[in-house]
């Protein structure tokens, strides 16, 4: 039976030693199709609070501000970096606990984590590498939201750190991509990932599954395209509907339907087989367990997911 390279395998084979992700979300950052300087709204299935497991909802926060590359002065930079070290200790005192994690890699999650003046960036960054056992980073984006000076001093720290830049990708398809009120094209996905190979910098690019009117034969050619761009890494999501998005007005219309398990599944395998060996996959399921999710109902419960993902792998002689 084949090993899959998972995140797991893949820092475990490089570092000797339990590398866990630690999940950050810093007040104050937002995406371009939020903020109205691509599109407003978001993306039709993006609700962040939900997908952000450190996002504080209960403490005391200051008012509303939200960062922009070209913003003259952070007056939140302080409570930012303090936000930071407190979501980072406490994440690494439970994955201690519960995992035996030795190694951390300091995921900056939430919302678009370069869209932001370079000068925030390097003080979040440098204060993230400067924790206990941090050895890189993971930095979530978009590709219309990178720019050279960006990456350079990204390079810079890849020097002496594991640096990550998270695409979300989504799909290859224009048509998709306005779709789902992404802001970008496909010709921005493929000239921004492109730059950041060429700076050196290894690529995740996450994929979903399901988005409206795509066809099986539609997601894996988005792959493929990736595949394309020699990216390291991919995490693949099932799309799922949450409260308080465009999507669910859809949904709530009957003008969409989610995407099944079987075919989730199915999908995700011919995904699969078609990665060389060498590219590492860090995330193959999705899903939230409370009152937020609206559809798939098999969503609800990733751990019968994974069940029923290995037992699809199993069959195909392959381990995760």
């Amino acid at each position: 039976m084949r090993a899959i390279l998972t995140a797991g395998r893949y820092f475990r084979e490089k570092f000797n030693v339990n590398v866990y992700k630690v999940p950050i979300s810093i007040f104050g950052f937002t995406c371009p199709n939020i903020d109205g300087s691509v599109a407003k709204g978001g993306c039709i299935f993006c609700e962040n609070e939900s997908f952000s497991p450190n996002l504080e909802h209960n403490t005391e926060r200051p008012k509303r501000f939200f960062l922009q590359p070209n913003t003259s002065h952070n007056p939140y930079l302080d409570f930012q970096l303090l936000q930071l070290e407190t979501q980072f200790k406490k994440t690494q005192t439970s994955l201690r606990k519960k995992f035996g994690a030795k190694k951390f890699i300091v995921y900056f999650q939430s919302f678009t984590n370069t869209y932001a003046p370079l000068e925030t960036l390097k003080a979040l960054y440098t204060k993230a590498l400067g924790f206990e056992d941090v050895i890189g980073l993971s930095i979530g984006t978009r590709t219309d939201s990178i720019s050279s000076d960006v990456l350079e001093y990204l390079a810079e720290l890849a020097l002496k750190h594991e640096i990550w830049v998270e695409y979300g990708v989504q799909s290859s398809y224009d048509q998709t991509l306005q779709r789902i009120n992404r802001g970008h094209d496909s010709a921005n996905i493929a000239s921004s990932i492109t730059l950041t190979r060429q700076y050196g910098l290894n690529v995740c690019t996450h994929m979903i599954f399901g988005l409206p009117q795509e066809t099986q034969e539609m997601m894996l050619e988005s792959v493929k395209f990736a595949l394309s761009l020699d990216v390291q890494s991919f995490k693949f999501h099932p799309l799922y509907v949450v409260k308080k998005t465009a999507l669910a007005h859809d949904l709530n219309k009957g003008a969409f339907t989610p995407i099944t398990e079987e075919v989730y599944i199915d999908t995700l395998v011919k995904a699969v087989g078609l990665l060389p060996s060498h590219v590492m996959i860090q995330r193959v399921s999705a899903g939230i367990g409370d009152t937020s999710l609206l559809a798939p109902d098999w969503c609800y419960d990733k751990h019968l997911q994974m069940l029923k993902i290995r037992q699809a792998f199993a069959r195909n002689g392959w381990s995760y």
